[in-house]
């Protein structure tokens, strides 16, 4: 494993962990930074080559004036690819991770992009399906709607350490500037993934309050190959509280979309 700068803008270095030999995935976090994917990122280093990058302003990395939305933070992970010369690459992203995989691979004009994993991905908006306004919860209650056993994985604010608690707080604070307006969707992204035609694997936890899996299954039905996974016993982070049911799904999804594009060749 390791540690590095890329640089696919003069004024945005990017951190990125590498791992592993192979088809080449990249791995995107979620609001809760790098932490929450670690664990999937070394299972998929296994069998591929990951690259896991921290998004621009997250655990203190330098985010550019410029940078102010997701397609932004989509349009440099795929200049990272291609100036890279990565081909056949598979994306999995959770929540907000997930929302930039969309966003590439509706954006991506060179055919890059052969796969997509989202993890109870949030960026689109589905009618009757509102995603939950996390700032406006206290940790209870974004506890409550993360995850499928609460109690284990809630932590009192008042016991995190403060360098910890204002990670957290800039981490925060990056997400809104990032995704707070319109609030964690754009409005014209449903609509377009249509033309997106790789495979696309949405898996969610069935117990997920942030974006229900009702909302997972429109977004899944606005791909031109999407499929619903719905992982039991699991909230917004199924890779934390599932990992061997996600771990599974995804190494499945891999050796299908290596498969399929090898087919296209």
């Amino acid at each position: 494993m390791t540690t590095e700068t890329a640089v696919p803008y003069a004024d945005l270095p990017l951190t990125l962990t590498e791992a592993g030999s192979g088809r080449p995935v990249l791995v995107l976090h979620g609001g809760g930074g790098p932490a929450t994917v670690a664990g999937l990122a070394q299972h998929l280093s296994r069998t591929a080559h990951t690259i896991t990058p921290v998004h621009p302003g997250w655990d203190g990395t330098h985010r550019p004036a410029w940078l102010t939305g997701i397609d932004h933070l989509a349009l440099a992970y795929l200049r990272l690819l291609n100036d890279r010369g990565l081909r056949d690459v598979l994306v999995v992203g959770s929540s907000l991770g997930g929302w930039t995989a969309a966003e590439m691979a509706a954006r991506d004009s060179t055919g890059v992009i052969t796969g997509l994993v989202l993890i109870d991905a949030v960026g689109v908006d589905v009618h009757g399906e509102p995603i939950t306004d996390i700032f406006t919860l206290d940790a209870r209650g974004l506890a409550e709607h993360s995850w499928h056993d609460p109690d284990r994985y809630h932590r009192d604010p008042a016991t995190v350490p403060a360098g910890e608690l204002a990670q957290r707080q800039a981490n925060a604070a990056t997400m809104r500037a990032l995704a707070g307006d319109p609030y964690m969707h754009d409005p014209t992204l449903l609509g377009r993934l249509r033309r997106v035609q790789v495979p696309a694997l949405l898996l969610w936890g069935e117990s997920d309050r942030i974006v229900t899996p009702a909302y997972g299954a429109a977004y899944a039905e606005a791909f031109g190959d999407g499929r619903l996974d719905v992982i039991p016993r699991a909230g917004h982070l199924p890779q934390i509280e599932q990992p061997e049911a996600v771990h599974a799904r995804i190494d499945r999804h891999l050796r299908r979309t290596a498969a399929s594009s090898a087919d296209a060749e």
